[in-house]
C-alpha cells in the first residue's frame, strides 16, 4: 500500500466510527432515560454500579467504571470468569450489574446474570440489539446501534466499542447532573496532581499580592506602570481608582505594542493607554476557574477582586506551573 493509501484506510476507519457514535447517539431514547434513574436511585440508596463485561468489553468495563467512580457514581469492575469463582461476594444490596455485551450472547456473561439475579441484584445490559440473550434476562437494556464495525472483517469490536464506551461516559456525564455532583466533590475524589489542586485551591492562595503584585493609579503615567512592573518583576500593572477599585490593567504586550509607535507613551497617562475594565476574578473563586479563563480569553494577567471590587492581587500565567496548578 502506498503512503496516501494507508492514511485514507485510517480516515476511513475514523470515518466508519463517527459514523456509529452519531447512530449511537440519534437511538437514545427512554431506555436511557429508565437505565439513569435506576443507577440514579441504586446510588441514591447506597449501592453501586457493579460493571461487567468480557475480551474488550472488559476493558471498556473498566474505563467507564473509573469515569463512574471519579464523578461521584461508586462502582466496581467485575470480571465474569472470576465472579463465578468467588467475586460474587462483590456485590450488595441495592447494587445494580452492567453488563456489556455488543452480542448479547457472551457465554461468561448469560452464565453470570442468572447467579447475580438469585441475589436479588438489577441487570441493566448494554447491548447492540433488543433481539438477544442478555436482552431478554435483563431488567432493562440499553441498545446501542451501530451499523457496522471498522474491521475489514466485521469481527474486531472497533465501532461497537467505541460506541459502547461513548454511550457509558454518556451515563455517567448525565448522573453527575441527575445526583447534583459539583465540582467540590469532585476535587475530594482527586486529592492528588494538578486536577486535585486545581480545584481544591483558591485564588487567593496562588494570586501575586503586596510587592510582587504592580498597583497603580489612574492618575500614573505608562513611565509610573514600567517602574511598578520592573520593581514587582511583573509582567502587567493593575490600575485602580482612588478607593482601590479595578479600572483597568497595563501589560508588557501593550507597552511593546505602543513602543513600536512612538516612545512619547512614557508620560502618558496611564488611563489613556490601559484595558478598561478588564476582565478579571474573585479572590475565593477556584485555581481551576483562573485556568477556563486564560484559556478563554488568551491572556497571560489576571487581576483579583474582592467583593467590594477592589484589587486584591494578580495572577501570572507563569506562576502556575510552579503551583503545580497545570
Amino acid at each position: 500500500m502506498t503512503d496516501q493509501a494507508l492514511l485514507n484506510r485510517a480516515r476511513e476507519v475514523m470515518s466508519i466510527e463517527l459514523e456509529g457514535l452519531a447512530l449511537a447517539r440519534d437511538a437514545l431514547g427512554e431506555d436511557f432515560i429508565k437505565v439513569v434513574h435506576i443507577l440514579a436511585g441504586a446510588l441514591d440508596a447506597g449501592g453501586k454500579i457493579v460493571v461487567s463485561g468480557v475480551g474488550k468489553n472488559l476493558h471498556i468495563a473498566e474505563k467507564l467504571s473509573a469515569t463512574l467512580a471519579s464523578t461521584g457514581s461508586t462502582s466496581v469492575v467485575m470480571n465474569p470468569i472470576q465472579a463465578m469463582h468467588g467475586d460474587l461476594g462483590i456485590i450488595a444490596d441495592n447494587d445494580v450489574l452492567l453488563a456489556l455485551s455488543f452480542s448479547g450472547e457472551s457465554d461468561e456473561i448469560i452464565k453470570l446474570v442468572p447467579a447475580v439475579k438469585r441475589l436479588g441484584v438489577r441487570i441493566i445490559s448494554i447491548v447492540g440489539s433488543r433481539d438477544n440473550t442478555l436482552a431478554t434476562l435483563s431488567n432493562a437494556i440499553l441498545p446501542v446501534s451501530i451499523n457496522r464495525e471498522a474491521c475489514p472483517f466485521g469481527m474486531a469490536p472497533t465501532t461497537s466499542t467505541t460506541a459502547t464506551l461513548a454511550v457509558g461516559d454518556a451515563l455517567a456525564m448525565v448522573l453527575i447532573d441527575a445526583r447534583h455532583f459539583v465540582k467540590e466533590s469532585y476535587a475530594r475524589l482527586h486529592p492528588a496532581g494538578a486536577i486535585g489542586r486545581a480545584l481544591v485551591l483558591r485564588v487567593h492562595e496562588i494570586m501575586r499580592t503586596g510587592e510582587r503584585a504592580a498597583v497603580i493609579t489612574t492618575r500614573a503615567t505608562v513611565r509610573d506602570a514600567i517602574m511598578a512592573m520592573t520593581s514587582a518583576k511583573s509582567g502587567a500593572a493593575l490600575i485602580g481608582d482612588d478607593e482601590g477599585c479595578l479600572r483597568g490593567i497595563f501589560t508588557d504586550g501593550d507597552l511593546r505594542r505602543r513602543l513600536s509607535d512612538s516612545c512619547a507613551i512614557l508620560e502618558e497617562p496611564i488611563e489613556a493607554v490601559m484595558t478598561a475594565n478588564p476582565v478579571s476574578v474573585q479572590a475565593d473563586a477556584f485555581a481551576v476557574d483562573v485556568l477556563r479563563i486564560f484559556e478563554k480569553y488568551r491572556i497571560d494577567d489576571l487581576p483579583v477582586i474582592g467583593q467590594d471590587h477592589k484589587i486584591a492581587g494578580y495572577v501570572d500565567i507563569q506562576d502556575l506551573p510552579k503551583m503545580k496548578v497545570m
